[in-house]
């Protein structure tokens, strides 16, 4: 039985790997694409937003790997709110930081009620196609 459950806990492992590569890869094209492919201010912030969310939720699964889905989205969006609420947190070292494009993809550069509400969504989406979730 051991065996067959570390096979299972690889296989989702592995799903949880690739899901997080095409959420990546798919926030960075929302966000330096979106606009010239004319989608509206609204997907490409908050469709970035919930697709940080849903990266945060992936990361915490592969993290924590035996712990169940509801506690990785629990943890995911404790963490997604308090970088959000680090926003309200000024040096001047960390303000060049934000200015810097991975300073704007990890931490974001303004305090916003609505990315919580997009990362909530996002950690919700990737929960609900969660390969381990129970149906």
């Amino acid at each position: 039985m051991k065996g067959a459950f570390r096979n299972l806990l690889v296989r989702r492992q592995a799903q949880r790997a690739v899901a997080l590569l095409a959420v990546i890869v798919a926030g960075l094209i929302l966000r330096g694409f979106g606009y010239a492919a004319g989608l509206p201010f609204v997907i490409v912030k908050y469709g970035g937003s919930a697709l940080w969310g849903a990266m945060v939720y992936l990361l915490v699964g592969l993290f924590a790997a035996r712990s169940r889905p509801a506690i990785f989205a629990v943890i995911a969006l404790f963490l997604a709110i308090s970088v959000e609420l680090f926003r309200l947190y000024h040096t001047s070292w960390l303000d060049a930081f934000r200015l810097t494009t991975a300073g704007a993809l990890l931490l974001g550069r303004v305090f916003s009620l609505w990315n919580m509400l997009a990362y909530a969504i996002g950690i919700a989406a990737a929960y609900a196609f969660e390969p381990a979730r129970p149906r």
